[in-house]
């Protein structure tokens, strides 16, 4: 059941996530977003599809990352539209195909199909991984299985798993199956395994681990995580995602350091504030409203 909220309401979380005054910071932003996205009504998807039109590309990543966990199909088009916008961030349009996979419409098949061959590595990726997923849903296997993302039922041997993961020549679907079992184990020798994926050739694929050590928030991953921030060489959909999920004195750093690509001082700005949310007691990591029943959870992708 969506949380009960009232219009006025609304109209505040809409006013703050589109900016309409023109001075709304974006760690607000996003607060708003997060509550709209547990609101899980025709009424949010519709508030959170205007943003595509922000000049953020960290934002909208977030917008279509969120439209996939609300797992609407009323929020196809509006990702339909953005993954067919040549002019758009590949970030915004990869997260956008994972979006449309994420909802498992098998409409949307012959539309990421169009896109295998698409100029942007990442983009076709995704779209290869989103098909995969959705035709995966649809088996014995996955229909028994019931998970929100393949391979988190996997409790296989460690090294194999591994092996799994690094080996470039299976399809990205089965590797991130193994990097999700992974991550369901969490122990030490797991996040090792999983670290050894950030020497492979794909950002996409290095984006993804660094998303499962911010959802694992195991110590043992701080290392590799602060070295892929400090890798000027490194795709910035990787970086980004590396700097969402680290720990406070790094995230300070690359907040202040002015020679640091947008997305990645962005997304330090934005794990800074969940970072002082989880710290100050406050009941939820939302914007505030009085008598507003959502709860957002904190995960950013």
């Amino acid at each position: 059941m969506s949380p009960s909220i009232s219009a006025a309401q609304l109209q505040t979380l809409e006013d703050s996530l589109l900016n309409t005054s023109g001075n709304v910071p974006l760690h607000e932003r996003f607060r708003s977003l997060f509550t709209l996205k547990s609101l899980k009504n025709e009424d949010a998807i519709k508030i959170i599809s205007k943003g595509f039109q922000d000049s953020s590309a960290l934002l909208k990543h977030e917008l279509a990352y969120c439209l996939g966990q609300m797992k609407s199909a009323s929020a196809l088009p509006v990702l339909e539209s953005v993954l067919r916008n040549p002019t758009e961030d590949p970030m915004v349009r990869h997260e956008a195909a994972e979006a449309m996979g994420a909802i498992s419409a098998s409409d949307s098949i012959p539309i990421l199909k169009e896109y295998l061959s698409d100029s942007d590595r990442s983009v076709r990726e995704t779209c290869e991984i989103a098909i995969a997923r959705i035709e995966w849903e649809r088996t014995e296997e996955g229909l028994l299985a019931g998970a929100t993302r393949p391979g988190d039922v996997s409790q296989a041997n460690i090294d194999e798993l591994r092996s799994q993961l690094l080996d470039s020549k299976r399809a990205l679907f089965e590797r991130y199956r193994a990097m999700f079992a992974l991550r369901n184990i969490g122990s030490p020798a797991a996040v090792d395994a999983l670290a050894a994926g950030f020497s492979d050739d794909s950002a996409l694929f290095k984006h993804e681990i660094a998303f499962v050590f911010g959802q694992l928030l195991s110590p043992h991953s701080v290392p590799c995580l602060v070295e892929v921030l400090q890798n000027d060489s490194e795709s910035d959909m990787v970086r980004h995602e590396a700097a969402e999920a680290l720990v406070l004195p790094h995230l300070k750093e690359w907040v202040a350091r002015n020679d640091a690509p947008v997305v990645v001082r962005e997304s330090c700005q934005i794990a800074l504030d969940m970072w002082e949310y989880e710290n100050s007691g406050d009941f939820q990591y939302a914007n505030g409203l009085e008598n507003t029943a959502a709860v957002a959870p904190i995960a950013v992708a």
